[in-house]
């Protein structure tokens, strides 16, 4: 076999691999998605904010989630600009809290400072085992932000502590990122479709 023919197989796996998971999200988890947007929708019609949160990919998630909800997912959108924070993204706030209060309330931090009663906070962890997102979690529960987890494998303590949860069957990690993103492109595009006729009629 040469080197081509067995990259060429691992290719095709990998892509078969994501297939087959996102075949069995789709049977299993599309009510739960249905519901996350929903959660989502409640929120911002209420006036109120989300805030996102993860590390590595989850954080490059949790960014790209909130850059879709404060632009626009598709171009031919007309709705308003919708309120969403990745905590990820201000490295001054990041290294300051670390330093001073250590890397667990990296995110904790700011949800004391910005969240408010009626915000929803979307934590994102491969494991859900991510002490600083958990951190967050525990912190918004007590603020009484609505708390929702997108992770995989078996959910860890994120799952078990936050108001809603979606847990991704798999324990590949970048295949739970990559449902991650796909849960949260649907999610974005739910959440657009139903804010635009709630924009439009009240324009």
């Amino acid at each position: 076999m040469t080197k081509n023919t067995k990259q060429l197989l691992t290719v095709r796996s990998q892509i078969e691999e994501s297939i087959a998971l996102k075949e069995k999200v789709k049977s299993e988890l599309s009510q739960k998605i249905v519901k996350l947007a929903e959660i989502l929708t409640g929120c911002l019609k209420k006036g109120n904010k989300i805030f996102l949160c993860g590390n590595g990919g989850s954080a490059a998630d949790a960014q790209h989630i909130a850059g879709e909800l404060v632009v626009r997912l598709k171009p031919t959108s007309r709705r308003k600009a919708l309120p969403a924070i990745a905590l990820t993204v201000n490295s001054s706030i990041l290294t300051a809290a670390a330093n001073d209060f250590g890397f667990d309330k990296i995110f904790s931090r700011q949800v004391e400072a910005l969240g408010k009663k009626g915000d929803c906070l979307l934590a994102l962890s491969t494991s859900g085992e991510s002490p600083n997102v958990n951190q967050a979690v525990k912190t918004a529960r007590k603020m009484g932000l609505k708390t929702l987890a997108l992770s995989g494998k078996r959910g860890g303590e994120m799952h078990r502590i936050a108001d809603f949860s979606i847990i991704v069957p798999s324990f590949e990690t970048q295949r739970i990122q990559e449902v991650h993103i796909l849960i949260g492109h649907i999610v974005c595009d739910l959440v657009e479709k139903d804010m635009s006729k709630t924009y439009l009629k009240n324009k």
